[in-house]
């Protein structure tokens, strides 16, 4: 989950570096959908403009919220439902929901992808989540991976995004994706060894990604943005080396190898626009603990969520709800519980950008009449739903603990 790549506009549209938005994709000129109505629907989480990033950010604050037991309000499952199209695709927003989608509403597999995970979480929706999966599997290309629009090539991102989404609705592709993410694995004795790339360059040539390895592990793992810890790795933490093709398992294991040598040092990933200086990029980071943990290696984790605890606040502040929702899949996949945050209550911080859930409802009302064992309850509540609750190197590691 995975924070992601987009077109130059729309990262000038973003202000923030590392902003949590849906996976990257070559959308250069087009605009994904209408504009922004000047009133921001009174369902939708956050306060900037959800032009491309709506259905996105919409999609992980729900999803977040049932992770951690909130139910989120009806009218914020409504908007997101109310997005869909009636083909059963989303696009990253659309100003006027109730007219119907032509050409120039742009759908996209990540925020159908997105929206699919959510509904299917928060439930009460199986018709549109079926549509959505019916949708998805129409586009998947030939080589078994996706783009980010119809007709797009393929993408690492795309495809793990979408992987997560048919395993939440309990489907399957018509053809393995997981092939595709073996092919585009960098062999572990090469610059980026273990990586996955986004895709091919024009030469074929593979570059390892942070961001596309994250997706790509939780692809290969058949994991969803919510995922939880896997097992610790019997063989240790290296990248598997092989005279075959890989396997999923190897795919996954060697992924998370890589991520943990990217943020080995600094205890974080690093980011920048053109013509700009490095710096920290939180939603990347945050993605590679989810993947790194699903896969089982939590050990390696451990420093960049510690880092994440002590210095994204400000982040996810300016970045909005799907910000915090990708702060708490990773302290979800940690074991960790998202209200304890490095002094940030998470939970409560995404549920105030946007309308309030159900569950904070009731306990407010809940705390009002009575004193006594109602509010053991409410507190007893609160604490079970908090339980629990985008580089490189070469050659064979030395199998070290980290």
């Amino acid at each position: 989950m995975n924070v992601l790549r987009r077109s130059a506009a729309v990262l000038a549209a973003t202000a923030v570096i590392g902003v949590a938005m849906p996976t990257m994709t070559a959308l250069a000129a087009d605009d994904p959908s209408p504009s922004a109505s000047a009133v921001l629907p009174s369902g939708l989480y956050g306060s900037t403009d959800p032009k491309y990033d709506g259905v996105w950010r919409q999609s992980l604050a729900l999803l977040a919220q049932h992770t951690v037991g909130v139910t989120p309000a009806a009218k914020a499952v409504d908007w997101l439902a109310g997005q869909q199209c009636a083909n059963g695709a989303f696009a990253a927003f659309r100003a006027e929901p109730t007219a119907a989608c032509d050409a120039k509403v742009t759908v996209d597999t990540n925020s159908t992808a997105a929206a699919v995970q959510a509904l299917k979480a928060v439930g009460g929706h199986d018709s549109a989540v079926g549509k959505a999966v019916t949708w998805l599997k129409s586009q998947q290309n030939k080589d078994g991976g996706w783009g980010y629009a119809s007709g797009s090539p393929s993408d690492t991102n795309s495809t793990g995004v979408v992987i997560g989404a048919l395993a939440a609705a309990g489907a399957s592709a018509d053809r393995t994706p997981y092939d595709l993410l073996a092919k585009w694995s960098i062999p572990c004795g090469q610059d980026g060894g273990g990586g996955l790339a986004y895709q091919p360059d024009k030469t074929g040539k593979l570059a390892a990604n942070a961001d596309a390895t994250a997706a790509g592990v939780l692809g290969a793992l058949g994991k969803g943005f919510a995922a939880t810890a896997g097992k610790a790795p019997v063989e240790g933490y290296i990248c598997a080396n092989s005279d075959k093709a890989l396997t999923r398992e190897e795919v996954a294991r060697n992924g998370a190898a890589y991520l943990a040598d990217a943020v080995y040092e600094k205890g974080y990933l690093v980011s920048a626009l053109p013509g700009a200086k490095p710096q920290p990029d939180y939603g990347n980071t945050a993605d590679a603990v989810v993947a790194m943990a699903a896969q089982g290696w939590t050990r390696s984790a451990k420093k960049p969520y510690a880092w994440l605890t002590a210095n994204s606040a400000q982040w996810a502040k300016q970045s909005g709800p799907a910000a915090y929702a990708e702060l708490i899949f990773a302290a979800h996949a940690m074991g960790a519980d998202p209200r304890h945050f490095g002094g940030t209550d998470l939970v409560t911080a995404l549920n105030a950008t946007g309308p309030a859930p159900r569950t904070a409802a009731a306990e407010h009302t809940g705390a009002k009449k009575s004193s006594g064992t109602g509010v053991w309850w409410i507190v007893g509540t609160g604490l079970v739903a908090g339980i629990g609750i985008g580089f490189l190197f070469s050659g064979r590691r030395k199998q070290r603990q980290l």
